[in-house]
């Protein structure tokens, strides 16, 4: 995709971004037609909005998450630095489109991932983290119906990104834990909404993890130190329109909460 389709696509999602106002789908002129077109749109929006890198987000990690929105693998969105807060701050929520909540892993790196001879292991990216946090991701799309308009479209929203909140540090002791058997619960002004497991995430959220490090080198921008990465909702995607309070408890790993401003 040439620089002026790329930046006209990125200019369409960051105006109905910006003025929080829905569109049915990039003009045809600039739509993606391929994931690597998508995520040069993606680029492109990161730069029209002046955005800091703060690191990645992971959509789609389950099968479920995937028949919803029309796709057949994960995607990768950009943290931006703007996006990123901490466990009890409150966010305004009245133009959310999508409305729901969304309890995840975090994972931050100590050390770069910018590839080498073949696909990296497990063992070779948890190597490279430094901490782990929980964390509450609110993503939201520019779409009107982000089912319909697949993949490359999705990426060039930047993977329907929002709001990412982040717990303290876990205890240095999650490196024992099972983390796909993990559970997390999710409360709603007071009350259990929803409950899963890391398991959730592509299985694992450390493999979920390994196949963003490989992706990301697969299209030249690898993972480096002090990226902030959430690897998937271990959670089916709790509504909170109207909700005032959420918090997800990862037990022994922490806590995370956000309060909302009213709908």
């Amino acid at each position: 995709m040439d620089t002026e389709r790329s930046e006209a696509a990125a200019r369409a999602i960051w105006t109905a971004w910006s003025g929080h106002h829905l569109i049915d789908a990039l003009p045809e002129a600039c739509r993606p037609a391929t994931i690597a077109e998508g995520y040069e749109i993606q680029a492109a929006l990161a730069s029209l909005a002046g955005a800091e890198p703060a690191g990645w987000k992971i959509a789609a990690t389950s099968t479920a998450g995937q028949k919803h929105i029309g796709v057949d693998g994960p995607l990768a969105g950009r943290l931006w630095r703007s996006k990123l807060h901490r466990s009890g701050t409150a966010l305004p929520a009245g133009h959310l489109h999508m409305a729901v909540v969304e309890a995840e892993f975090a994972f931050r790196l100590g050390e770069d991932l910018p590839g080498g001879d073949g696909d990296y292991g497990v063992d070779a990216v948890m190597d490279a983290v430094a901490a782990l946090h929980p964390a509450i991701e609110i993503p939201d799309s520019r779409f009107r119906d982000f089912t319909v308009v697949g993949a490359a479209q999705l990426i060039a929203d930047n993977g329907c990104t929002e709001y990412c909140v982040l717990g303290p540090e876990a205890p240095a002791a999650w490196r024992d834990v099972d983390l796909p058997a993990h559970p997390v619960v999710v409360t709603i002004d007071g009350e259990e909404a929803a409950t899963g497991t890391g398991a959730n995430a592509l299985g694992d959220p450390r493999l979920a993890l390994t196949w963003l490090a490989n992706d990301r080198v697969r299209h030249g921008v690898p993972l480096a130190a002090g990226d902030t990465v959430i690897t998937g909702t271990c959670i089916v995607p709790a509504p909170i329109r109207h909700a005032k309070h959420v918090t997800a408890d990862f037990g022994a790993l922490g806590a995370v909460e956000v309060a909302l401003a009213s709908f």
